[in-house]
């Protein structure tokens, strides 16, 4: 931006277009709605289950017929579309992720159930392993480390299957090489060409996921042990683009950049130089942060939280996964 043409104190003041609530509401130049919302839901067996998530206030694992409910809630507050995790009972649980394959597992009952009672909400559906495997790992160990080539066999069927059960975007949050292309190719294979592909492809391994792996049950088989070897550096973000700019070329429909706040650079720098949409994750450990604070009274928590993630659509996210979507949609609404 140039200075030229900007005019000087006092015949331009810039307060004039600062002083009431309506002068600021019509220049305002980023807006958050209910449509920039996507809702994740932790979806666990059995029935009338709504178990609370200590880490993540607010949040429940929901069985399949109260997680309906709370996606006709999320509907009816016009957010388009949920992201769905399943909770995976241990005894399911083995090295190689196997139940992720199966057509009946949890998740699939829940794209199905959820679809056929809500046909017109979104479902999102990460396609990795690690709610599966007893390592808690997003891939298939030989000796010290995840294998890659073998891990994308096992996620394209996890995606096809996923697709089938009538899951709308698939979302690769593995960050395994070549995944996006894999998947792109068997889901036009099978027929399945109105299927999405959201590529986790800026994803790094980052300490912010404490309570997700918490909400999930994959923190305590995770151990110690991280996952640097696929997820990216958080050092890094000329890194970012390679990975966005290959998964684009490979077939994503949408990007998403994760964690979110600690990395809005990256987003900006990736939305300026892809031609997709990109989203962002306010990850588990963010939206704990300001829960808590605000809880604590060091400042007003629903503004934190709404001025949060106004950030992430300032920085250029098209969409915003936030455990906080339904609780603003209310607000934005005037329910809350």
């Amino acid at each position: 931006m140039t200075t030229s043409g900007l005019g000087t104190f006092p015949a331009t003041r810039l307060r004039r277009l600062r002083a009431t609530s309506w002068r600021r509401r019509l220049v305002r130049e980023t807006v958050l709605t209910a449509d920039d919302l996507v809702q994740p839901l932790f979806v666990v067996e059995g029935t009338g289950v709504r178990d609370a998530i200590a880490t993540l206030p607010g949040n429940h694992r929901l069985s399949i017929d109260q997680a309906i409910k709370a996606a006709q809630e999320a509907h009816d507050l016009g957010i388009p579309a949920l992201a769905l995790f399943p909770v995976v009972d241990a005894g399911l649980k083995d090295e190689q992720g196997r139940e992720a394959v199966n057509p009946k597992n949890l998740l699939c009952r829940a794209v199905t159930a959820i679809k056929k009672a809500v046909p017109d909400i979104g479902l999102i559906c990460d396609v990795a392993l690690d709610p599966y495997t007893i390592h808690g790992h997003d891939g298939i160990f030989e000796g010290d480390d995840v294998v890659n080539d073998k891990t994308v066999e096992v996620l394209v069927k996890q995606a096809l299957v996923l697709a089938e059960a009538g899951c709308d975007v698939v979302a690769p949050s593995d960050m395994m090489d070549g995944r996006i292309g894999a998947v792109r190719s068997a889901l036009e294979k099978n027929g399945l060409v109105n299927t999405m592909i959201m590529s986790y492809a800026v994803k790094y391994a980052s300490a912010f996921y404490g309570p997700f792996r918490d909400a999930v049950s994959s923190k305590a088989t995770l151990g110690t042990k991280g996952k640097h070897t696929y997820q990216m550096d958080f050092g890094n973000s000329d890194e970012a683009l390679r990975e966005a700019m290959l998964d684009v070329a490979e077939g994503a429909d949408m990007i998403m950049v994760k964690p979110g706040m600690p990395y809005l650079d990256v987003l900006a720098k990736v939305k300026a130089n892809v031609n997709v949409p990109v989203l962002a994750y306010q990850v588990s450990g963010e939206y704990n942060m300001l829960m808590i604070a605000g809880a604590n009274g060091a400042f007003d928590q629903a503004a934190a939280m709404r001025e949060a993630l106004v950030a992430f659509k300032r920085a250029g996210a098209a969409a915003i996964f936030t455990y906080a979507a339904m609780d603003v949609a209310r607000a934005l609404a005037g329910k809350s």
